[in-house]
């Protein structure tokens, strides 16, 4: 049985390719892909729902829980990655890529402090996994999925993440070491009116 890791919906701001604030609720098309995603899971046997505390993602796992009627927790571990000063200012316009600086922007987190508490929630994730009798679904944000699978999760032969990780795509691993892959980054659930927007910012 497996831990799935679900990005939230679009939001305004990711399609404006904003750095977003931490009270960004989805978009309306955010809303649409977040009950594809709910009526893909509401039959998968999910146990229970671990979500990001920011509403992006809230909304996001709220529907998936009112699908499945599954229990619903938060934790702040899941929040993506805080750029502090430069949320709510244009990706395009800074002159510089904010998602792939080390160090802290004013008053943000750095690429060392984000990786460690992404650690700290795919433990956490773990731990509560091998308390249940199912599947885990873990609800959170862009660069929270690719950090937990570029730095916890066995990719095999073929399997790779070429580019920003989808809203609402789904990751599916297992839940015990090596924590292989099963599927990565899908959003088979989306139909042409929900698809993911390529050119939407994934990240902050």
């Amino acid at each position: 049985m497996s831990l799935l890791f679900i990005r939230h919906g679009e939001t305004a701001l990711n399609a404006a390719r904003t750095l977003q604030p931490a009270d960004t609720p989805l978009g309306e098309r955010g809303f649409a892909q977040a009950r594809a995603v709910a009526s893909r899971l509401a039959n998968a046997g999910l146990a229970r729902i671990l979500s990001s505390d920011l509403p992006r993602a809230l909304q996001t796992a709220q529907a998936i829980a009112d699908a499945s009627g599954v229990p619903l927790e938060t934790t702040p571990l899941l929040q993506e990655r805080n750029f502090g000063d430069l949320r709510g200012r244009a990706y395009d316009e800074l002159g510089f890529n904010p998602l792939a600086m080390d160090e802290a922007p004013p008053n943000g987190e750095s690429v060392e402090a984000f990786r460690a508490r992404v650690a700290q929630a795919f433990a956490h994730a773990v731990r509560l996994r091998s308390e249940l009798a199912g599947p885990l679904a873990v609800v959170t944000h862009g660069l929270v999925v690719r950090a937990v699978i570029d730095g916890h999760l066995l990719l095999g032969a073929g399997q790779t993440l070429a580019g920003p990780v989808r809203n609402t795509s789904v990751t599916i691993c297992g839940w015990q070491p090596p924590h292989a892959v099963e599927l990565i980054d899908c959003t088979r659930h989306l139909d042409e009116a929900a698809r993911h927007d390529p050119r939407s910012l994934s990240g902050g």
